[in-house]
């Protein structure tokens, strides 16, 4: 069984707050910050036209660092499960410029099969066109999905997976277990 999991709020941390309030602490900038997100997540506006549907000044650099903490906790379990022969897979809505800055800075990234990043394969998450551009890349169908968002879990069991809705490494770890011992 594969384990593709998500990466922002599972391997990565949520968005910072100290650096979300040096972008701005209007909730008119928040509202346009994600009511614009999944476009640019799946790649369909560049940074720059993304930020100007913001109606701000780009912030490029501020935005990629809110989003760069990771659970180095989690990157120890990718390690274990690579090493045990585990098939692991990422599935990520993530713009370009973000998903250049996690490949130069994290060479964890190189244990996955798959990098699904959204702004790369076209679809973002919920929508099912995801889940099954991953099934086609990984040439499989036994695969377990593994993301922090319980919408993201419901669309990928609609596709035909596996989910488990992350809520911490230590709900995890039984699951991969299990998925272990029935493969």
């Amino acid at each position: 069984m594969i384990v593709l999991f998500d990466m922002f709020g599972v391997i990565a941390r949520d968005q910072s707050p100290e650096v979300m309030a040096t972008m701005s602490t209007e909730p008119e900038f928040w509202d346009a910050y994600w009511a614009h997100r999944p476009a640019y997540d799946r790649g369909d506006v560049t940074a720059s036209e993304y930020w100007a549907l913001v109606g701000h000044p780009p912030l490029v650099e501020e935005d990629v660092a809110s989003w760069n903490r990771v659970d180095y906790e989690m990157v120890a379990l990718l390690h274990e499960l690579h090493n045990a022969g585990r098939r692991i897979a990422l599935l990520s809505n993530i713009p370009e410029d973000h998903a250049q800055n996690f490949e130069r800075t994290y060479a964890w990234l190189d244990l996955f099969e798959v990098r699904a990043f959204s702004c790369r394969i076209g679809h973002a998450k919920p929508d099912r066109a995801a889940f099954e551009w991953c099934r086609d890349a990984l040439g499989d169908d036994d695969i377990l999905f593994v993301d922090d968002r319980l919408e993201n879990v419901r669309a990928a069991e609609l596709a035909g997976m596996r989910g488990h809705h992350f809520t911490g490494i230590d709900g995890l770890r039984p699951v991969l277990l299990g998925a272990a011992r029935d493969a």
